[in-house]
């Protein structure tokens, strides 16, 4: 592990009592939570490996539809060919 340096930084109440509250949660105190949280932050490097993925999910999502709207359409057929042969 690093030295361990001693900052200080403003924050609103609103995020000092998050930060207890999660800190009691966890039973760790306040200083590992704000540790973890930094340590978990995802640089600006990975928001464009982010929106690859969304952009491959988005296709995959798109051509999902296209083809259950095709399986839609012979299943009508098929239902409606099914109907027809029951009526005559």
């Amino acid at each position: 592990m690093s030295a361990l340096l001693r900052r200080q930084y403003l924050v609103t109440e609103d995020n000092v009592a998050k930060l207890d509250n999660l800190s009691s949660e966890e039973g760790v105190s306040a200083t590992e939570i704000v540790r973890r949280a930094i340590d978990s932050y995802h640089a600006s490097g990975d928001d464009a490996e982010l929106e690859r993925l969304v952009d491959m999910m988005a296709t995959s999502v798109h051509e999902a539809v296209k083809e259950v709207r095709a399986a839609r359409k012979l299943v009508r057929k098929a239902n409606q060919d099914y109907a027809a042969r029951n009526t005559a």
